[in-house]
């Protein structure tokens, strides 16, 4: 039977229109009286029925107009969803949905929940669900507008409703994708709101009534989000499932432990992947030591503990890394970036025909510019294969970075597009018309001799770019002067400075000694020390100990630089460590790699053996095939040569 529902709309592009086979024509039914009303001369009809009458006549206009095709489809998915036959519902979430988009609403909406209502018998719950693809598709192929962030807020608030304030676990099954894109789905839009509320400037009259509003002030805010992504955190006791399945305990102890809602897939996945929807909120509101914190009993390795999407892997270490980055732990971003990196370089073949391909590739491609910022600030050395990426992408803006402020632009370019819109809890205050006004229009200096007053940068992300900037700045004379230092064993600092004088620098003795200063701090930070990598939960660090007890957040501090020097008196002595290249690693991935490939040879059947033609020939052929050749050029050992 499944079969046969899924020939009803999944069929090949030209046979859409020749199934005929199920009546799907539902008429949508007006008032009994209708024809009473209209019989009647002295009957009135009130605003409200003749309202109702409209909506009605244009409720069945929209329903005509939607492909017959839609119509099953939508009645398969339905029915799928109320069987929980997850195989289904994969196949019309991932791959039916996707194609009538495509062939159907590329440029326009897919039909209102209350126009095909019909079609379902009005069920609520799969509505909620069919109003969460609707608007995602709003948000993703056309331009919302305020009424679309509104009422996308209140389908959120429908759908979490149900799942956490229902009595005991809801009889609902969806698939991890699905559960993913519903978590990253409302960070999206409640970061596509927080930016659409932070520019009041641009606003019209209605938007600017509707955000003033009781409703306008709660829809989207940033303690509803958190609300919601704790709630299911708690009612999934994921945290509990994690340790206890680090400490190795039962089946039967863990489901004592969880209780009976983490012992549903449901809300078990919804709670593992708001842990990582809490990473991605904290990140773009700016607290990136919690972000990290909120991680610490999943861990940043590419385990999970149930078959995780790769969207998932992908924004866990994009996000990781902006918190390290942000942090100046650059030696752990740039780790985080090319673990990731590495493995997406290997899994990208399985998922070209992914509906996440598109996505996964963008975020990559962030990654890659944020790696040639970690080069940039804190020169490492990376795995060879994405470096020499990054150099083929960015190799020109890493070449102007070198070369101190005249790079500001490029650090600039490269920061905007590598890391998140950052967005701001608080939003402006539209309930004060005047500071409002006052924040739109800052008052000048009454005088010349007024201080001028302090420009407050209103956008988040260059509020970030600032701290971030002026961190690149501070080390702008580090390239020259280390590329001095390389070319002695020891100098005098008189002597360095007569160098960096005469190279235009213009510098002083004491300026030369800040600068070393400078260079000395730059070459430590704080790092995860002795990992080897990023480990995953569970895992096992080099002194045994387990990695699901060790938080993100701790560090030692480590050297970073190949350059180390000391000052005596007047004298610099200068000490490079060349670190040599590991084969071990390379050696180890190809063995294994060649061990694959010849049990695979082992493991494929033999061809039959065929055997090889015989040719006739006849005596006379043979003969003189056999018989030594008596004319012809003798050559030197007495043979005849060949002609």
């Amino acid at each position: 039977m499944a079969h046969q529902r899924v020939a009803l709309w999944a069929a090949e592009p030209d046979l859409d229109d020749d199934i005929n086979d199920a009546d799907v024509d539902i008429p949508i039914p007006l008032p009994s009286s209708t024809n009473e009303l209209y019989d009647d001369p002295n009957l009135q009809l009130d605003e409200g029925a003749l309202l109702a009458m409209q909506q009605h006549i244009a409720q069945q206009a929209a329903f005509a107009q939607i492909p017959d095709v839609v119509k099953r489809f939508i009645v398969h998915f339905h029915q799928a969803v109320l069987d929980n036959n997850l195989q289904e519902i994969t196949v019309a979430y991932e791959s039916g949905w996707t194609r009538l988009t495509e062939k159907y609403y590329a440029k326009t909406e897919w039909p209102e929940a209350e126009t095909i209502a019909p079609l379902v018998n009005d069920d609520q719950i799969f509505l909620i669900l069919y109003r969460e693809l609707y608007y995602r598709h709003v948000y993703s192929r056309l331009q919302p507008n305020v009424d679309d962030r509104f009422h996308s807020y209140e389908n959120s608030c429908e759908l979490f409703n149900y799942l956490l304030n229902s009595d005991g676990p809801v009889p609902l099954s969806l698939p991890a994708h699905w559960l993913w894109d519903i978590v990253d789905e409302f960070i999206y839009q409640f970061q596509s709101f927080a930016l659409f509320r932070s520019r009041p400037a641009s606003k019209s009259d209605d938007e600017l009534a509707m955000l003033a509003s009781e409703g306008g002030a709660q829809a989207w805010s940033s303690y509803s989000v958190l609300n919601v992504l704790y709630s299911l955190i708690q009612k999934s006791r994921v945290n509990e499932w994690l340790k206890a399945r680090a400490e190795g305990k039962s089946d039967e102890e863990i489901e004592e432990i969880v209780g009976e809602y983490g012992t549903k897939p449901l809300y078990r996945m919804l709670g593992y992947f708001s842990i990582i929807g809490l990473l991605r909120v904290h990140v773009l509101l700016g607290d990136f030591t919690l972000a990290l914190k909120v991680m610490e009993n999943v861990g940043l390795g590419q385990k999970a503990p149930f078959t995780a999407p790769t969207a998932v892997h992908v924004s866990t270490a994009y996000h990781a890394g902006i918190c390290y980055f942000m942090l100046r732990r650059i030696p752990d971003a740039a780790r985080v970036f090319t673990s990731v990196l590495n493995w997406v370089m290997r899994a990208r073949q399985y998922h070209t025909r992914s509906y996440q391909y598109d996505q996964i590739n963008k975020t990559a491609d962030r990654m890659y510019a944020l790696l040639a910022l970690c080069h940039v600030l804190a020169p490492t050395r990376l795995d060879d294969n994405v470096m020499n990426i990054v150099r083929e992408r960015y190799g020109e803006q890493l070449g102007r970075m070198g070369r101190g402020e005249e790079g500001l632009s490029t650090f600039e370019e490269l920061f905007l597009y590598a890391c998140p819109k950052f967005i701001s809890a608080n939003s402006p205050p539209y309930d004060d018309p005047a500071a409002l006004a006052s924040m739109l229009n800052p008052p000048t200096p009454t005088s010349p001799t007024s201080p001028t007053p302090n420009v407050i940068v209103n956008d988040p992300t260059q509020r970030h770019f600032r701290a971030m900037s002026s961190h690149f700045l501070s080390l702008t004379p580090v390239p020259s002067l280390k590329s001095l230092l390389k070319l002695y064993t020891s100098l005098d600092a008189q002597k360095l400075t007569g160098f960096l004088d005469t190279s235009g620098a213009g510098a002083d003795e004491e300026e030369v000694l800040s600068w070393m200063m400078v260079m000395k701090n730059a070459g430590r930070c704080v790092g995860r020390v002795n990992t080897g990598g990023t480990p995953a939960n569970g895992e096992k660090d080099n002194e045994g100990r387990s990695r699901s007890t060790e938080s993100l957040l701790d560090g030692d501090w480590m050297s970073i630089s190949d350059l180390n020097f000391v000052i005596d008196e007047n004298m610099v002595h200068i000490a490079e460590s060349t670190v040599g290249r590991r084969y071990a690693g390379w050696f180890i991935r190809n063995s294994e790699h060649a061990a694959r490939v010849l049990d695979g040879i082992k493991a494929s059947p033999l061809p039959p053996r065929t055997a090889p033609p015989v040719q006739k020939k006849s005596a006379d052929v043979a003969k003189a095939e056999g018989a030594p050749r008596t004319t012809g050029q003798k050559v030197a050992w007495g043979g005849v040569k060949a002609a």
